[in-house]
């Protein structure tokens, strides 16, 4: 049984840009539309399972007598006929008959144990239970589809019915982080954006009457061909003049301008109040903008707009702190109206990084009973011959790093460290460098205040070492560089940029991947899933298999590349570990310790996957190289080729 949330959406800037750009398959002069678009934080959970018919039962107070238990045979004709009949249901049977008909599956039983997301106020709880349904056929029956694709499922379902929903309506697919949708035609393109300082957000049902049908059905008169001035300033307010909008609001969300983003908030209310707002009587909105001008809200916010398709349907606020948004939840309720808090927050950005280097390197003696492995000298382009721990410090420090810890295997070791990064040189030596090395002296006095250094006293395995770092790390994402790697990136940013930008997009835990020949799968830790993103790099990652063969990797672990050949891909050697990694590691640790088996390895690997069973995992595929230096063959490459 599976667990699932999905929460309701808002659309931030945007609305009517989804169907509008969708025109452009019959008028390419049409722009195409663009939207920011958020889910928030009331949604639907569910408990799900395989079933041999289609079942959905509910335990959520919340929905009311709205609810009443219901099953039907997985047959295409009666979940259609359903789907048809306007029930509570349709939108369910919708997707069910869409599944059934395209992947063959079984059935599934949903079970609805919550349900904050409030219905029919334009926050899209019809697309919710959509999404719902979409991912638990996807989860259950493994059909590897990627969040877009439940989202285009999710839709193609609603269309089933008697509902004409939006492209943007799925986003709740995304979860609660605000992302920019464009619609091109028939394609779609979803991009997370940063967020740079909490947002506090009050979105609240107006509790008055609107008519989305007549709405969407007076302005699509206008479309696809515009032939009076009122109906070409329609398509520039859902166009060009929009995508104004919408830059400006993702350059003030990225800056943390809030008193920016509410006055473009009010701005954008009144282009739509005079370029959208004339073509439909039914978005004549009187409710609307008597909340929008009420002289008792504005000291609490920033700025206001309508929500979805407008009309007296729901409004939404930027309030200008925590405080203000509650009170200002607390106005609306008292004013007759639901009111709901949504605040966006800042990713975490990584400050701080992990490099274990306990190990014996015995696959490098007997040299390595004379240097530890990671102070192995690298020639490197500019023609300084460096360290390995120190090109690795580099590249953190390049990458926006601030905190720098060393696993060492005992406290012994770290005078090694402290020697090479704290002690200056002498006089005598300093003088005897040019002026140039003498310059990057200082450059490496510099990185030995960023470090710190923990221990590994008992070799309990590559998760155990990682553990001795979980104080250092707190509650921070942090970033994990293997001490017997280095990297090369292909672009002008290091290849520890690269991951944390991406990190600060999915706020999620995150490993580098690369691809490698199959014939060499059986010595790797192979992840598959589904990419997230047109060029590929982003991969949603579905398993984690330790060493597989190579037969069994060809069968269920390949990952299809743009030319739909398989490709096959392991851990790069960089990783950003979250909390959760943390907290897995520290309960291995314990359970061992508990059963006596105190020399059992605890892993890192075994631990990412029970998180990525709960949490999700990302792969990122970097534009760059790694050279691995952990046996003699690899040691020799990695000389012979990263200095060029």
């Amino acid at each position: 049984m599976l667990k699932l949330f999905v929460p309701g959406r808002l659309c931030l800037f945007g609305e009517h840009t989804d169907w509008a750009g969708h025109y452009r398959t019959m008028n390419a002069d049409i722009m195409p539309g663009a939207s920011i678009v958020t889910g928030i934080e009331q949604g639907i959970y569910a408990e799900v399972e395989k079933s041999p018919i289609f079942e959905m039962c509910s335990e959520a107070p919340q929905i009311g007598t709205l609810w009443h238990d219901f099953s039907c045979r997985m047959n295409e004709a009666e979940l259609k006929r359903v789907a048809k009949s306007g029930s509570f249901f349709c939108y369910c049977a919708g997707v069910a008959s869409y599944m059934l008909e395209w992947y063959k599956v079984g059935g599934v039983r949903i079970r609805i144990t919550g349900m904050t997301l409030p219905m029919k106020s334009g926050l899209s709880s019809s697309a919710a239970i959509c999404v719902l349904v979409a991912r638990a056929f996807n989860l259950l029956y493994k059909l590897n589809l990627n969040t877009l694709g439940e989202m285009n499922i999710a839709y193609l379902g609603e269309l089933r019915t008697s509902s004409r929903c939006g492209r943007l309506d799925q986003a709740c697919a995304f979860g609660v982080k605000p992302n920019m949708m464009t619609f091109d035609g028939d394609e779609i393109e979803v991009k997370s954006l940063n967020v740079k300082k909490h947002l506090y957000w009050v979105f609240a049902d107006l509790c008055a009457e609107k008519d989305t049908i007549k709405i969407l059905s007076d302005l699509n008169k206008a479309y696809p061909f515009a032939t009076t001035e009122a109906e070409e300033n329609l398509h520039k307010a859902l166009g060009e003049w929009n995508h104004e909008i919408v830059e400006k609001a993702i350059e003030y969300m990225a800056s943390g301008d809030a008193e920016a983003l509410g006055r473009l908030m009010t701005e954008a209310e009144a282009m739509f109040d005079k370029y959208v707002a004339p073509m439909s009587p039914a978005l004549w909105a009187p409710k609307l903008h008597q909340v929008l001008k009420d002289p008792q809200i504005q000291p609490m916010v920033y700025g206001g707009k309508g929500v979805g398709s407008h009309g007296d349907g729901s409004v939404q606020f930027l309030a200008r702190s925590a405080e203000d948004q509650q009170r200002l939840i607390e106005y609306l309720n008292a004013q007759g109206m639901a009111a709901y808090p949504l605040t966006l927050h800042p990713v975490h950005t990584v400050r701080k990084a992990i490099i274990p280097v306990a190990g014996f390197g015995t696959r490098l003696y007997p040299a390595t009973r004379a240097m530890k492995k990671d102070f192995f000298p690298i020639p490197c382009p500019d023609g300084m011959v460096r360290p390995v721990i120190l090109i690795l410090l580099e590249e953190l420090v390049k990458s926006g790093v601030e905190e720098i810890c060393l696993v060492l295997g005992s406290e012994d070791e770290r005078i090694l460290y402290t020697e090479f990064f704290e002690r200056p040189l002498s006089e005598e030596h300093l003088r005897k460098l040019n002026p140039e090395a003498q310059e990057y002296e200082n450059r490496i006095l510099a990185i030995g205040k960023r470090l710190h250094y923990v221990y590994q006293r008992e070799k309990r395995g590559f998760g155990h070492a990682v553990y001795q770092a979980a104080e250092f790390a707190g509650n921070e994402p942090v970033m994990l560089l293997l001490g017997d790697t280095l990297y090369r990136s292909a672009s002008n940013k290091p290849c520890a940029l690269q991951l944390i930008e991406e990190y600060e997009r999915y706020n999620q835990l995150m490993v580098s991947i690369h691809s490698i020949p199959l014939s060499d799968v059986s010595h790797y830790g192979i992840l598959s899933g589904v990419w997230e993103d047109k060029e590929r790099t982003i991969l949603n990652v579905s398993s984690m298999n330790e060493k597989p063969k190579a037969s069994y990797a060809e069968e269920f672990l390949g990952v299809r590349n743009s030319e739909g050949e398989k490709e096959y891909y392991s851990v790069f050697g960089q990783y950003i570990l979250t909390k959760e990694v943390f907290d897995q590691l520290g309960a291995d640790i314990l359970q061992a310790d508990t059963t006596g088996d105190t020399t059992r390895e605890i892993e890192l690997t075994a631990a990412l996957e029970a998180v990525r069973q709960k949490n999700g995992m990302i792969g990122v595929r970097l534009d760059g190289r790694m050279y691995d230096m952990g046996n003699p063959q690899a040691l020799i490459t990695a000389v012979s080729e990263f200095s060029k």
